[in-house]
């Protein structure tokens, strides 16, 4: 019974030790797991040596992987069938994609038995179900169209579209000097058509063209100049024309320096959010499919104060003196909103005059000077104040234009007829400062930061002595303003309060300091007396619609005057207009009343298409503008003729 049982337990152990030293067959799952761990740490030859054809599996695992710029794959195995030699893998892949996007789906894969291990039988759908031989997969972005800006009114300012470029390749360039002839000759030619297009300097260009190595960028011309720009430089020597995407101006005669300075500040938020798609693609870059599709956002347009009926009206109203430098700027007194910026081109040639520029505000400066009346000095419109045809003060003799007299009169007359002397003697009462401080609750002396705008308001002196008190009180001495500033100064007269003026919507504006508004007392006041100014006064004869109130004012410098206009009417417009060298006042006011006849009958406009007239080097002013009554300075009488 020992022996027996002695032998059957080395039978057992033979037996235990042969099926000990029996290689098992690795579990499918396992091979799986090894497959993609190699994919996912991007040892894509590894991951290819599992398979059964190791070169196109690696090819087509690493062109997915790269192509849809993966940051990690990960494969969740759901279930796996096992037959003697061969099993299938079910399982979720799962692609994390940049911009945490994700790509998922469900997947299959065929595993043979061979020798003592499992190899993943490998089909180009196993990294997706829709791939085919010799395609892989690809992230793709899908851009948003460009956000368009529009004008206040909803007009589109600018909009997707196309522009040329023209370009010279100087590694082929033969002549330098008649290449740049040619290019010369074609942008000039465009340049009689639109002159928004850039012309250069055929000497200029060549020797630039010398000193370049490879594409030289000669210049960029607009949709409808480029295919003739194209076809005069088609088979030049070097030169090639390529159309490029950009953002394109509806109109090219409206405010050009303003929208060109409202494109480079939000051209970037004119890109939306790009949409993005999984493709299948040949070896070639083809798309073949699309797995998956995200479709772009696209930005909300930018939108921008100006009002392209109002700035087309004050450009054709300020065009009618073309030939001198004529401005004038137009805003919503409720809002802030700058509608319209128009320059005739000789004022263009000083630069943004309009917004930047300092003239003395001659007697629109009155309306400040009557505010700080009616506060510090408790007048009201109907105050009896002196108005002699001149007054000495201090040292300085103040003279009315002509040295007209009224005598004493009600305030609102003295404003009406714009006497100097009421106005030096209101000033001269002040204490220094007070004036300074009543200009600021008008805005003028504060600095606005406006994205898109570079502004100055203007600046008042302190007044410490007297003589600068008496003159400022009129608008000469040191008085300076912009008809920007003068443009607050009116919409502080239409609403009792300075608007935070804006250009860009959305676009913060920041101001130097915080300064109480007038009080509304003095404002119901000023109101009265500057509808009288266009009823009555020195405005009077206006024959636009509407119920305008404004102030005139002739800015006597050497050399001659400035003439200026400032106020609003009652549909929530407020405008200051000044000719530089103008002469009297009624060349202003004849420049506002077209401008507000032409806002209320477009049909005075000139075509749209007709390009902006340029300014001649002397031209007499336009006789339909020319006052039909005599000219009439500032200050004349207590009821002057009407201007027109």
């Amino acid at each position: 019974m020992k022996k027996t049982s002695a032998l059957l337990t080395v039978i057992m152990m033979v037996a235990v030790g042969l099926v000990g030293c029996t290689p098992k067959t690795p579990p499918v799952d396992g091979t799986v797991e090894a497959f993609f761990a190699a994919v996912s740490d991007g040892d894509f030859d590894a991951a290819g040596a599992l398979t059964d054809d190791p070169s196109a599996a690696s090819e087509m695992l690493r062109e997915s992987f790269e192509g849809l710029q993966a940051e990690q794959i990960g494969a969740e195995l759901n279930s796996v069938s096992t037959g003697d030699n061969t099993a299938t893998a079910e399982f979720t892949v799962d692609w994390s994609l940049p911009r945490d996007r994700e790509l998922r789906y469900p997947s299959r894969m065929s595993l043979s038995r061979v020798g003592g291990d499992w190899l993943v039988r490998w089909q180009p759908n196993l990294l997706h179900p829709r791939l085919g031989a010799s395609q892989h997969l690809e992230l793709r972005g899908i851009n948003a169209e460009r956000a368009r800006v529009i004008s206040n009114d909803g007009v589109a300012l600018l909009e997707p579209g196309t522009t040329y470029r023209v370009l010279v390749n100087t590694k082929g360039l033969k002549d330098a000097d008649s290449t740049a002839r040619t290019i010369a000759r074609a942008l000039d030619a465009a340049h009689s058509r639109d002159r928004s297009v850039a012309t250069v300097n055929a000497n200029e260009l060549a020797d630039n063209l010398r000193r370049a190595k490879g594409m030289y960028s000669v210049s960029l011309v607009d949709a409808i100049e480029g295919p003739k720009v194209l076809e005069a430089l088609d088979g030049v020597d070097a030169v090639t024309v390529n159309p490029e995407a950009a953002m394109v101006r509806t109109d090219r005669d409206l405010a050009p320096d303003i929208i060109s300075r409202v494109e480079r500040i939000v051209n970037d938020d004119l890109d939306g959010e790009r949409g993005w798609q999984i493709a299948v693609v040949n070896a070639y870059g083809a798309q073949i499919d699309t797995l998956e599709i995200h479709a772009p956002t696209p930005a909300p347009a930018v939108r921008v104060s100006l009002d392209t009926n109002v700035q087309r009206a004050a450009q054709a109203a300020v065009d009618l003196r073309s030939g001198m430098k004529a401005m004038m700027v137009v805003m919503r007194p409720s809002t802030g909103e700058i509608l319209a910026i128009a320059q005739t081109a000789a004022a263009d040639r000083d630069g943004s005059i309009a917004l930047m520029g300092q003239y003395p505000p001659g007697s629109t400066f009155k309306i400040i000077t009557a505010t700080a009346g009616m506060m510090d000095e408790d007048l009201t419109p109907d105050s009896i104040v002196p108005c002699p045809g001149a007054m000495e003060i201090g040292h300085r003799i103040v003279t009315n234009y002509n040295g007209f007299s009224l005598g004493s009169v009600p305030l609102e007359r003295a404003f009406a007829a714009s006497c100097n002397t009421s106005f030096a003697d209101i000033s001269a009462r002040l204490n220094p400062g007070e004036l300074e401080q009543v200009g600021k609750q008008f805005g003028l002396g504060l600095d606005y930061t406006i994205e898109g705008l570079g502004t100055v308001t203007g600046s008042i002196p302190r007044g410490d002595e007297l003589v600068d008190r008496t003159e400022a009180g009129f608008g000469q001495g040191k008085d300076l303003a912009s008809p920007f500033g003068m443009a607050l100064v009116a919409s502080t007269a239409a609403t009792g309060r300075t608007p935070v003026p804006v250009l860009i919507n959305g676009r913060e504006t920041t101001v130097s300091e915080h300064v109480d508004p007038p009080t509304p007392q003095a404002i119901e006041g000023l109101q009265r007396m500057m509808r009288q100014v266009v009823t009555t006064g020195t405005a009077r004869g206006m024959q636009a619609g509407g119920a305008i109130h404004g102030k005139t004012g002739e800015a006597e410098i050497a050399g001659g005057s400035h003439a200026w206009f400032a106020g609003f009417r009652d549909d929530d417009i407020a405008f200051a207009t000044l000719v530089v060298l103008g002469g009297g006042s009624e060349t202003s006011v004849a420049i506002t009343d077209h401008f507000f006849r032409a806002l209320d009958d477009p049909s005075l406009l000139p075509p749209q298409e007709a390009s902006r007239p340029p300014a001649p080097e002397d031209e007499p002013a336009p006789a339909a503008v020319a006052p039909a009554a005599p000219a009439q300075a500032e200050n004349t009488a207590a009821v002057p003729p009407p201007y027109l």
